[in-house]
C-alpha cells in the first residue's frame, strides 16, 4: 500500500500513485522493517529534480520493478527539502562510501536506519557504466537473505565515521589575514575567461563570491574583484539566466554558463540578489541593476505562495522534457517577432540549428553587440513579446511549500534590495513573507520548517532559526522596526537553549527534543545554501554590533572557534563562517540618531545602506530612545537639531556627521 497520499510535499505527492508501497519517513516504516526483518530502501529527492523524475518514470512506475521493491524492502520516500536532517546524514554516508553525491539519493539501510550501501540514480537496466536497478535490488536482497552479516559489517564500518558528524574540529579565532589568503588562493582557481570556479559543471558558489568581494573591499585585492565581476557578468548574460522572465537556474552543465540545469531555486536567487546589489553599489553597472530588478520581479510574479510566503522551486521539466518551457526554435522567433526577429536572433544566439539539442537557449555571451540604445529598447520589447507568448506554454512544476530557512534568505535579500533601489513593493513582499513565517510557522515560541496546503510540519533546524533571525535583523536595519530586533534575539535564545553543543561548541542541526535519528549532525560547511553555523555566527556578530552586549560576541567567538580547526585542512566550504568572523572583528556599526522619516534621517540612512561596505550594521535611534549602555554610541544623539550619524568600530566611534557625503567619507575611513 502506498502511504504518500496524505503528505503535503509536492515531491512525495508525485509518487503517491506509484505501484511502490512507499512510506513517508517515520516510526511506522522503521517498525515495519524491524518486524519483517527487511532492509529499508530509502529514496531521497525533490520536486524540481530532473533525474528524480527520470528514475521515477523508469523504475518507480514500473510494475515489475515495484514488485521487487515491495517484496524485498520497506520503501521510504523523503523530500530532501522537507527533511534536510535526514538528507544530510545519508548523503554524507554516501560520500563516506567513496561515491559522488547527488539526487535522487538511493540508500539501503538496516531496520535500525544504519546505511550499508547506496548510490544515486540507477537506470532500470545497466548502462552508462551504472548497474541496473533491477540487478541492484536482487543482489542486495540476496545478500540480506543469505549473508546478512555482510550488510551488518558494512553498516558497522560506517558507524564510527557517521558518529563524527556530531563532532567539530575546534581551533582558535580566524584572523582576517586568513580570509585574505583564502580569497587570494580561491581567485587563482577561477576561470578568468568564462568566470566561475573550475570547469563544467559550474555552480554560482555565492558564499565564495562574497568572501572574494569582501577581500576586495577590505584590502583592494583586484584579482578577487575581477573574479567576482567576471563571474557575475558571465552568469547574468549566459543561458543560466532566464532573459525573458528573470531569475537564475541552479547551475550550468557546461563551462560557458550556456546550458543550465533548468530548475530554479529560491535560495540561489536570494543569494545572487545580495551579490548583485553589493556589486552594483561599488560599480553602478547597469547590468547588475537590471538583473536585480528582473530577478526581484520574477520572485514577485512567480514565487509567492498562498498566504504570502515565498515558494521553494520551479521544476527543470515541463511535459516530461527538461528545459522545454524555456527554449526556442528559430521558426518560433521569426513568427513571434517579425521585423525585429533578425536583431533578436543576433543578440541572443538564435540560429537555424540551435545551440542546444536543436533549439536555442537565449543568451548574450557569444560576442554579439554592444548595441546602441535604440536597439536595446527594441530588444526589451521583443523580450516582453516572447515572455507573453511563453506564458501560454505548459509550465514547469511549482513546488509551493514555504521553507523557513529559504524564506529567511529571500526576505533579507528582497528587503536589502528594496532599500538600495527604493522599491517599496519588494519590501512589502519581504515583510509579508516574514509575517507569514512568524504567524503561521510558529507554535509556543518555536519555529517549524515547512508549510504547505494549510499544514505546518517538521521541527525547525538550525538553518531555519539562523536565516530567519538574519532576515529579522535586515528588516530592522531597513525599517527600524524594534519588534524585528526583539524577534531575532528570541530566536537566538531558542538556538542557545535547544541547539548549542555544550561539550564541543557550535550548534547542532536539530533541536535537543527533535526526532532522534542515527546521529545528531553538526557542521559549518556551506552547501548550495550557507551553513547554519555560519549564518548563526553572522547573526550573533550583528547582535553584538547593534546591542553592544558581550554575550553575543562571546557566543559568536565560541561558534567560530568550534569549527576553525578545519581551516588549515579545507577552508573552501567555510566561507560563510569566515565572513561572519570578519564581521565580528572589523564590522562597523553605523548609528543614525534622528527622527525616523525625517528628511535628514532618511538621507543619512540611505547613504549608509547604499555604501559598498558589507561588514557593517545600521541602526536608527529615534529621539527619546537610547542604545544599551554597553554600546559604544550610547548617549550619542542629534547635533544642533539635525540628525547625526556615528561610525563605530570596536569601542570607538567617529565624530558625528550630519550629511550624506560626510557619512560616506567616514565609512570609507571606517
Amino acid at each position: 500500500m502506498n502511504r504518500l497520499a496524505e503528505e503535503t510535499s509536492p515531491y512525495l505527492l508525485q509518487h503517491a500513485d506509484n505501484p511502490v508501497h512507499w512510506h513517508p519517513w517515520g516510526p511506522q516504516a522503521l517498525a515495519r522493517a524491524r518486524e519483517e526483518n527487511k532492509p529499508i530502501l530509502l529514496s531521497i529527492g525533490y520536486a524540481a529534480c530532473h533525474w528524480c523524475h527520470v528514475m521515477a518514470h523508469e523504475s518507480f512506475e514500473n510494475d515489475a520493478i515495484a514488485d521487487l521493491m515491495n517484496r524485498y524492502f520497506v520503501n521510504v520516500k523523503v523530500d530532501r527539502e522537507e527533511r534536510p536532517d535526514i538528507d544530510t546524514i545519508y548523503m554524507r554516508a554516501l560520500h563516506m562510501m567513496g561515491q559522488q553525491g547527488g539526487w535522487p539519493l538511493t540508500m539501503f539501510l538496516t531496520p535500525d536506519g544504519e546505511p550499508f550501501w547506496g548510490g544515486t540514480y540507477f537506470p532500470p537496466t545497466g548502462r552508462w557504466g551504472r548497474p541496473g536497478f533491477t540487478d541492484v535490488l536482487e543482489g542486495l536482497a540476496k545478500v540480506w537473505r543469505e549473508t546478512p552479516e555482510k550488510a551488518g559489517e558494512a553498516a558497522e564500518s560506517l558507524r564510527e565515521r557517521i558518529a563524527e558528524m556530531a563532532r567539530s574540529e575546534a581551533g582558535a579565532h580566524i584572523p582576517v589575514s586568513v580570509n585574505d589568503e583564502a580569497a587570494r588562493r580561491l581567485a587563482g582557481q577561477f576561470d578568468m575567461t568564462e568566470g566561475g570556479l573550475g570547469t563544467a559543471p559550474k555552480f554560482p558558489n555565492p558564499s565564495v563570491l562574497e568572501l572574494l568581494w569582501r577581500a576586495w573591499l577590505r584590502n583592494g585585492d583586484e584579482a578577487a574583484r575581477d573574479a567576482v565581476l567576471l563571474t557575475l557578468d558571465k552568469m547574468s548574460q549566459g543561458g543560466i539566466y532566464d532573459h525573458l522572465g528573470g531569475g537564475y537556474a541552479r547551475y550550468s552543465t557546461d563551462a560557458r554558463w550556456l546550458v543550465p540545469h533548468f530548475e530554479k531555486m529560491l535560495y540561489d536567487n536570494a543569494q545572487l540578489l545580495d551579490l548583485l546589489v553589493a556589486a552594483w553599489k561599488e560599480t553602478a553597472k547597469p547590468l547588475y541593476e537590471a538583473r536585480t530588478r528582473e530577478t526581484a520581479g520574477w520572485i514577485l510574479r512567480e514565487m509567492i505562495a498562498d498566504g504570502g510566503g515565498f515558494a521553494a522551486t520551479l521544476d527543470a521539466d515541463s511535459e516530461g522534457v527538461e528545459g522545454k518551457f524555456y527554449v526556442w526554435t528559430e521558426a518560433e522567433i521569426d513568427a513571434a517577432l517579425g521585423p525585429d526577429a533578425a536583431l533578436f536572433k543576433t543578440a541572443y544566439d538564435v540560429t537555424p540549428d540551435g545551440n542546444w539539442e536543436g533549439s536555442a537557449i537565449l543568451h548574450r555571451n557569444h560576442g554579439a553587440g554592444p548595441f546602441e540604445a535604440a536597439h536595446e529598447e527594441r530588444l526589451a520589447r521583443c523580450r516582453k513579446t516572447l515572455l507573453a507568448l511563453r506564458a501560454g506554454r505548459i509550465r514547469p512544476g511549482w513546488d509551493d511549500k514555504v521553507l523557513a530557512d529559504w524564506n529567511g534568505l529571500a526576505i533579507g535579500a528582497m528587503a536589502n534590495a528594496s532599500a538600495v533601489f527604493g522599491e517599496p513593493e519588494w519590501l512589502a513582499a519581504a515583510e509579508t513573507a516574514y509575517r507569514f513565517v512568524v504567524e503561521t510557522m510558529q507554535a509556543d515560541g518555536r519555529l517549524f520548517h515547512s508549510h504547505r496546503d494549510g499544514r505546518t510540519k517538521h521541527s525547525a533546524t538550525l538553518d531555519d532559526y539562523a536565516a530567519m533571525a538574519r532576515a529579522a535583523l535586515v528588516l530592522h536595519e531597513v525599517t527600524g522596526d524594534s519588534d524585528c530586533l526583539a524577534r531575532a534575539r528570541g530566536w537566538v535564545d531558542a538556538l542557545d537553549a535547544h541547539y548549542w553543543d555544550a561539550d564541543g561548541g557550535g550548534y547542532f542541526l536539530t533541536a535537543d527534543n527533535a526526532e532522534a535519528l542515527i546521529v545528531r549532525t553538526k557542521s559549518a560547511d556551506d552547501d548550495a545554501t550557507p551553513s547554519g553555523n555560519g549564518l548563526a555566527a553572522e547573526v550573533l556578530a550583528r547582535l553584538w554590533l547593534v546591542t553592544g552586549e558581550t554575550r553575543y560576541r562571546d557566543r559568536a567567538e565560541a561558534a567560530i572557534a568550534a569549527f576553525s580547526g578545519q581551516i588549515n585542512r579545507n577552508f573552501f566550504p567555510l566561507a560563510t563562517l569566515m565572513n561572519a568572523s570578519e564581521l565580528l572583528q572589523q564590522g562597523a556599526q553605523i548609528v543614525i540618531a534622528g527622527e525616523p522619516g525625517a528628511d535628514d534621517t532618511r538621507a543619512l540612512h540611505a547613504a549608509a545602506i547604499r555604501a559598498p561596505a558589507v561588514a557593517r550594521a545600521v541602526t536608527i535611534v529615534p529621539p527619546g530612545t537610547a542604545l544599551p549602555p554597553a554600546h559604544p554610541a550610547h548617549g550619542k544623539g542629534p547635533v544642533g537639531g539635525k540628525a547625526a550619524a556615528y561610525v563605530c568600530v570596536g569601542q570607538t566611534c567617529s565624530l558625528p556627521v550630519t550629511d550624506a557625503d560626510g557619512l560616506r567619507a567616514a565609512m570609507a575611513r571606517g
